[in-house]
């Protein structure tokens, strides 16, 4: 999913260690909770910045999660939001 951070584009992606950043940053014991959360629409910013900053990071990206705080993505919260959701769709795809 194609990000434009501070003026620079990524390419971000969820992979499987991205997806193990992501439990760990938000103390999940599961994914499944974080995917209930955003198909019901109570997902938070954090799951939001989350998932972001993983995906950028296995980008190629070096930044943090606050440093994401910190930065200006193209299109504001609603593109972050979008982003992040389509990146945890796209994780658990089938494949074809």
């Amino acid at each position: 999913m194609a990000l434009t951070v501070n003026g620079t584009a990524y390419d971000a992606k969820l992979t499987l260690g991205a997806l193990v950043e992501v439990e760990a940053e938000l103390e999940e014991k599961s994914l499944v909770e974080l995917v209930e959360r955003f198909e019901t629409g109570h997902f938070s910013a954090r799951d939001v910045v989350a998932l972001l900053a993983a995906g950028l990071r296995a980008a190629g990206w070096s930044g943090t999660s606050r440093d994401l705080l910190a930065s200006e993505i193209a299109g504001g919260p609603m593109e972050a939001t979008r982003v992040a959701g389509a990146l945890l769709s796209r994780a658990f795809e089938l494949p074809g």
